[in-house]
């Protein structure tokens, strides 16, 4: 009889035995795909890692999240030439902990005074590179002010670490030399910069070879020295006005003299319970997001789940009517009453929310809001830092262009931005669609607009949630926009949310699909009406996210060279 049933009895065993090795796992797994670096002291995520290195080097000496942002700041305009700069602008969000305070510093790059649109203007197009289009920098003010007001270590030891990679060199990445061969339209017709990046045979740096600049260890070692004087009053402001002056550009060392950045009051709003607060204009990418994110909250996104067919569109509709209103009333704040009030009016977006339908509107049908009704209530590069006391910054800075202008300075040895071509140049003519805003006309001493957008954002008990930005020019907005919408929506992890398929929607033209989309959700889509077009990758994002007492930084992979460090 026992014999009969051995057989069983044996299966029965080895069954059993099998549950037990599922119910007792014995293979380690990980929560998620792609995992962040994890601190609970400091933390730096920047676009290149030797940047990184310099700011992560100053938390270590002690210094706070503003000391090693200048480090970062000054860092990435010697390793990461096509974005990092002396020579153009930004802005910044600033978070002191103790105070439970964000300030903001816009210095944004300014136009000179004698600049008028037709000088940029040929035929229906704007001038691109070269001097004319070289705006009053900003950036050298702009994180010495943040250094002056809220830093606490010698600004000569901030500066050591990027001094040090001009004059001794680094080694030429794969990703240095192939954007020195993908600049060269805008960089060879400058001598300065041709003799600087490319051989005799117009050859980008080589690969592993040791790039050295000792005109720009000189430049920075002087503004080490002197600070901000030398760079708008001194020496390095008669190098660039004499230079911009005898090329056809027209900066005066009166227009640097006169050049400040300025604090902004930061902008915010709430998006189901959390606290997102972004810059204000200029930098009309803060006003973007938070009018996109105000549209979105009508909508039950987790239910329509991640990058599904039915919230892309969503996403697509909401991002257009939102840079309808950016078309039309965004500009200097100093020059134009923006109307950010009635922009981030909840009842407004709700509005706009309901003109929202299950297939894409036609171009054409999106207009700029009628806000008298609402009174109530391409490369850039961002970093993100945040120290052990909690202090935390969100730093965007660009030069416009790749390599901005493509005009080094001979003299100093660093590239000078293009920005005075985002003013709308075409303001007053009838037959341009676009570009026609009179609050971002060009007009002396102005700030062009611009959609940098660093990011602070708070959880529902008030605590830092988020610090983060991107390059990526018009899309910047877009992207943070998802970045926020996958971790409080979706509730993906910190990295996947990071990683996730981005799209990107303007006010008019094709939805921009980077890959990783199904087929079946272009279809569906192209069904709602869409213009589907595949996209190369979309910015930069570098983020820093606190949770449960860690720090967790996460360096987005789209561009080479990205590091999160903490300690």
């Amino acid at each position: 009889m026992i014999k009969s049933y051995f057989p069983y009895l044996l299966l029965l065993f080895f069954s059993f035995d099998g549950l037990a090795q599922t119910r007792t796992q014995t293979t380690l797994d990980y929560q998620n795909r792609i995992h962040p670096e994890i601190s609970n002291g400091f933390m730096v995520v920047s676009q290149n890692s030797h940047a990184t290195e310099a700011g992560y080097e100053i938390l270590k000496k002690g210094g706070n999240a503003v000391d090693a942002s200048v480090a970062v700041g000054f860092a990435l305009a010697v390793t990461l030439p096509r974005a990092g700069n002396l020579g153009g602008g930004g802005f910044v969000l600033i978070y002191d902990k103790e105070k439970d305070d964000v300030t903001s510093i816009d210095y944004r790059s300014a136009a000179p005074k004698s600049a008028t649109s037709d000088l940029f203007v040929k035929e229906d197009s704007v001038v691109r590179f070269g001097h004319l289009v070289n705006a009053v920098p900003g950036s050298v003010a702009g994180l010495l002010k943040a250094h002056q007001d809220h830093g606490t270590m010698p600004l000569g030891d901030l500066l050591m670490p990027s001094i040090r990679l001009a004059r001794d060199g680094f080694e030429v990445t794969h990703d240095l030399n192939y954007v020195l061969e993908w600049g060269k339209e805008s960089m060879i017709s400058n001598e300065a910069s041709n003799n600087k990046f490319y051989s005799a045979n117009e050859d980008p740096l080589e690969i592993k070879s040791i790039f050295k600049q000792p005109n720009l260890a000189k430049t920075l070692s002087m503004i080490s020295k002197k600070g901000v004087d030398e760079f708008y009053r001194g020496e390095i402001a008669k190098w660039i006005s004499e230079e911009s002056l005898s090329n056809g550009g027209l900066i005066t060392l009166e227009d640097m003299a006169s050049y400040e950045a300025k604090y902004r009051e930061p902008i915010e709003t709430s998006y189901r319970g959390y606290k997102i607060i972004s810059m204000a204009p200029a930098a009309s990418g803060g006003l973007v997001l938070l009018q996109t994110l105000n549209i979105l909250e009508n909508f039950n996104l987790k239910d329509s789940g991640h990058n599904s067919a039915k919230t892309i569109h969503i996403l697509s509709e909401a991002m257009q009517r939102a840079y309808a209103d950016r078309a039309e009333y965004h500009g200097d704040p100093d020059f134009y009453d923006v109307p950010i009030k009635q922009i981030l009016s909840k009842q407004y977006s709700k509005d706009l929310s309901d003109q929202i339908s299950g297939m894409r509107t036609p171009d054409g049908q999106i207009f700029e809001g009628d806000l008298k009704k609402y009174d109530e209530s391409p490369d850039t590069t961002h970093f993100s830092v945040i120290d052990s006391k909690g202090n935390a910054v969100s730093n965007t800075y660009t030069l416009g262009s790749s390599f901005g202008s493509g005009v080094t300075i001979k003299k100093g040895g660093f590239l000078m931005n293009n920005q005075m071509r985002n003013f709308s140049h075409f303001y007053g003519r009838d037959d341009m669609q676009y570009g026609t805003s009179e609050a971002n006309k060009l007009e002396p001493g102005k700030r062009m607009i611009s959609t940098q957008t660093p990011t602070l954002v708070f959880d529902p008990n008030g605590d830092l949630f988020m610090i983060l930005g991107s390059p990526g020019g018009g899309r910047i907005p877009n992207i943070i926009t998802q970045v926020i919408s996958n971790i409080i929506d979706h509730e993906m992890s910190f990295t996947e949310a990071m990683i996730a398929p981005r799209i990107n929607q303007r006010l008019e033209g094709n939805l921009q699909l980077e890959t990783g989309f199904s087929p079946d959700t272009i279809s569906l889509l192209i069904d709602r009406g869409h213009k589907v077009e595949s996209s190369n990758t979309m910015g930069s994002v570098q983020a820093i996210f606190l949770d449960k007492g860690n720090i967790f930084g996460v360096a987005d992979t789209r561009r080479p060279g990205a590091l999160a460090k903490g300690n």
